[in-house]
């Protein structure tokens, strides 16, 4: 095939453009916000679960506080109502008796109740400690994910523009260019890595950089200028004369 020197440089800095358009979206794609907001948002997730387990948590453990005081009032009631009746003296000699044994039975068992109250209670306070800590954690993973978001949408639209500059260059360089040699270049490019043209320098390709042996050199160099040259190795168009 034949293609103007003209043609043949163009196709290089179409390549060129090709190489910055692949390392822009690589950039993008790697930018360190991306793995640190997918690791907090891990973590704030985290939090979040550990946050509503522990809220299900608080909503059992307030049950349980209910009815250990419903029974603490109980007996209360209980010691209330006996103590009316042994200070009214109403009764027998032997009920008022039972009322007293009764009463001290009731006091013991009020203060095993409370005993237990007041350590549902302790639990009460620990699971609400812990909600807190987590809702304050959550509210700062969410902080430092919107800022890193920022972050990441600030390069994103650097990337952006620098991408929307290489396609407009290569546009404009790829219109000048034999739509033939475009063609092959298209074709070697979409099956070799990306690379589909690269600069002959001394002796070596510049897309695989081996060395070109002396024989095909010396058949290279007898082509007249406008023969399109292709690397035996990696098979990209061979840009001479740089």
């Amino acid at each position: 095939m034949k293609a103007t020197l003209s043609d043949q440089r163009s196709i290089l800095d179409i390549q060129g453009f090709d190489f910055t358009t692949t390392s822009l979206k690589a950039k993008a794609a790697a930018l360190p916000e991306i793995a640190t907001i997918a690791s907090l948002t891990i973590k704030s997730n985290n939090a979040r679960d550990l946050r509503i387990a522990a809220e299900t948590e608080l909503s059992d453990v307030k049950r349980e506080l209910n009815r250990a005081e419903t029974d603490v009032q109980q007996v209360v009631s209980r010691i209330t109502r006996d103590e009316t009746r042994l200070g009214s003296g109403t009764g027998t000699a032997k009920e008022l008796e039972q009322l007293q044994h009764e009463l001290v039975s009731l006091a013991a068992r009020r203060s095993e109740l409370e005993e237990v109250e007041l350590e549902i209670m302790m639990r009460v306070d620990g699971i609400k400690e812990r909600i807190a800590a987590l809702q304050s954690e959550e509210s700062a993973l969410a902080l430092e994910i919107a800022n890193l978001e920022i972050s990441k949408e600030n390069a994103l639209t650097v990337i952006g523009a620098d991408l929307a500059d290489a396609a407009e260059e290569r546009a404009k360089t790829a219109a000048t260019v034999n739509a033939e040699v475009i063609a092959l270049y298209e074709k070697i490019r979409a099956s070799n890595n990306g690379t589909g043209a690269a600069a002959l320098v001394g002796n070596q390709c510049k897309g695989c950089h081996l060395t070109i042996n002396t024989v095909e050199l010396q058949r290279i160099a007898a082509l007249a200028e406008d023969e399109l040259v292709r690397c035996e190795e990696c098979r990209c168009i061979l840009v001479r004369g740089l």
